[in-house]
């Protein structure tokens, strides 16, 4: 015999439907309704009826063949055979992550096409791939920030076989996996779990409506719903590590914060496992709590993204100073991104027009995940342009070496290292017309001042949205997309040659505002770069001479014993 169960503590009647049976479900004390069921049932598409209402997806469905709208479909994760015993993925102090969307990175958007990319990343020098969201969202296209069923791999992209293929071959090429989640909110199409139970609160507001509840009545079964979907990532489909998709819409005034309470339960799993785990979130708070020790008063996390290098870098390099570019645009921001986590650590925020964050000097550098670009800077701008796209070559080759002789971990989005002339751009795939519609005027709202300026706005329910953000990956080895590819080559093969994790203190920067050059030493390495359109020398630091020469983005760039004599537009990297 086996059983299904489901929680909705406030229910009258819950019935289980499948195979053309209703069965009635008998409630227990906490909440939780059960019922015990002969094999071959157990085998069949499944759903719940609430209070004899029309049958809806299991809130921990494992798989969603037809989509949000269809029936729950059960698996058995002990029928897959997995070929990766003893595996154990880089630590997150060497790593390089490479962040991907399933159904863009190659033509066909599936987990199995995309193992055909995996001997590339690994020969390129990425220790980790990290997916963008893929549990079981609105229609066959989307970013995943929408998701509804968070126990269930999307079906376009493969299901759960799929998504364990992709992982075990993974693992096969020694590349670890991080997967993006989403515990801020729900998708607005699919969304069933406020049949069940009181998943959502008006207590706090997000940006996508009522915040979940995790620290309201009835919230310790909501927290549950959340810590055993991260764990069941981990264990079941063998993930290495989870980012954490915005962490400052999570709203918990508990004694025990929610990130806490999963961070411990993630370190409980990883002795079970015998293999490490990492979790990584995703905050524009600038609060070095999230990664400080659970004995120093913080929750434990393994990692955090930072913008601030982000928006250093992009704001001083294009010149945007629109939103929170307004905090930026100096070489100075820049400078302080080099050495601090965080630039706005307890200064005052133009943008947000008050103090903003807290110092993290005291923090391991690794700790913090930066990047040049990633799918949220690129494609919430109104075409999806990459930065390459705003900036000639010479400039884009200066970012990706500051990017990546950071002493923090670096992240590249895919086909970054070869300036990919595909944009990355918002697209959806919402099957209900009045929510199809308002996703479409919401875009051409949001970007109302683009269009005038600058032409219409992507639809993003066309598919032609979906196939124009697709990589071309025939492009990588021509012009300048290959002189761009080379360049990152060389600067991967750099770091993984000298990267130490470094203290924050070990890291000093000298630059010039005016003459628009930046002098930089990380552990053995210096990076001298010249933004100016003529040439400069940039005296060196009398530890610094005898340095030699490791790369340079020109062949005029030259190093004598005392200076650096930068050509135009240029960087050079010593050690």
């Amino acid at each position: 015999m086996n059983r299904r169960r489901v929680w909705a503590p406030f229910a009258q009647t819950v019935e289980l439907v499948a195979a053309g049976k209703r069965l009635a479900m008998a409630q227990d004390a906490n909440g939780w309704w059960s019922v015990e069921i002969e094999d071959d049932l157990a085998r069949a598409d499944y759903a719940f009826s609430v209070d004899r209402a029309d049958p809806v997806p299991d809130p921990r469905s494992p798989s969603q063949p037809e989509g949000v709208l269809g029936f729950s479909r059960p698996i058995e994760h002990s029928a897959f055979h997995w070929s990766d015993d003893g595996w154990r993925q880089p630590p997150l102090g060497s790593a390089i992550i490479y962040e991907c969307h399933v159904g863009t990175l190659t033509s066909e958007g599936t987990f199995d096409a995309a193992i055909d990319r995996l001997g590339y990343l690994k020969h390129l020098g990425i220790s980790h791939v990290e997916l963008m969201p893929v549990a079981e969202f609105s229609g066959d296209r989307g970013w995943g920030y929408d998701s509804v069923d968070l126990y269930a791999p999307h079906h376009a992209y493969g299901g759960p076989e799929g998504l364990k293929r992709l992982v075990d071959a993974c693992h096969r090429h020694g590349l670890g996996v991080i997967l993006d989640v989403v515990y801020n909110h729900f998708g607005p199409s699919g969304n069933f779990l406020p049949k069940f139970g009181p998943y959502l609160m008006n207590n706090y507001r997000t940006p996508w409506g009522d915040a979940v509840n995790l620290d309201g009545e009835n919230s310790s079964e909501v927290r549950r719903f959340f810590c055993d979907n991260a764990l069941m990532w981990l264990r079941d489909y063998h993930v290495d590590g989870l980012r954490l998709d915005a962490v400052h819409a999570i709203f918990d005034v508990s004694a025990i914060h929610f990130l806490e309470q999963l961070a411990t339960e993630v370190r409980v799993l990883e002795s079970h496992l015998g293999r490490q785990l990492v979790v990584i979130a995703e905050s524009d708070l600038n609060q070095p709590r999230l990664v400080t020790a659970f004995d120093a008063g913080g929750y434990g996390l393994d990692g955090q993204w930072s913008d601030d290098f982000h928006h250093a870098i992009h704001a001083y390099l294009t010149g945007q100073q629109s939103g929170y570019y307004a905090d930026f645009g100096s070489l100075a921001n820049i400078a302080k991104a080099l050495t601090s986590p965080y630039v706005y650590d307890g200064i005052y925020s133009r943008h947000r027009k008050r103090v903003h964050g807290r110092p993290a000097a005291s923090l391991q550098a690794d700790r913090f995940v930066v990047y040049i670009q990633n799918h949220d800077q690129i494609g919430n701008r109104a075409k999806g342009e990459r930065l390459g796209h705003l900036i000639p070559l010479d400039t884009l080759k200066i970012a990706a070496a500051l990017l990546m002789t950071s002493p923090f971990t670096p992240l590249i989005f895919q086909g970054e290292e070869w300036n990919a002339s595909s944009p990355f751009q918002y697209f959806t795939d919402h099957k209900d017309p009045a929510l199809a519609q308002a996703v479409r005027e919401g875009r051409q709202r949001e970007f109302a001042h683009f269009v005038s300026a600058d032409g219409e706005v992507p639809d993003p329910q066309a598919s032609e949205t979906l196939e124009r953000s697709k990589l071309n990956w025939e492009e990588r080895e021509r012009g300048e997309h290959a002189e761009t590819l080379a360049w990152y080559r060389s600067l991967i093969k750099l770091r993984r040659r000298s990267h130490r994790p470094l203290r924050l203190d070990q890291v000093t920067v000298d630059f010039d505002e005016s003459a628009r050059w930046l002098h930089v030493r990380s552990g053995s390495i210096t990076v001298v770069c010249n933004f100016a359109a003529s040439a400069v020398h940039v005296a060196l630091h009398d530890r610094e001479r005898g340095a030699r020469l490791a790369l340079a983005s020109k062949e005029s760039v030259r190093v004598t014993q005392a200076a650096v004599e930068m050509a135009p537009v240029s960087v050079a990297i010593l050690e």
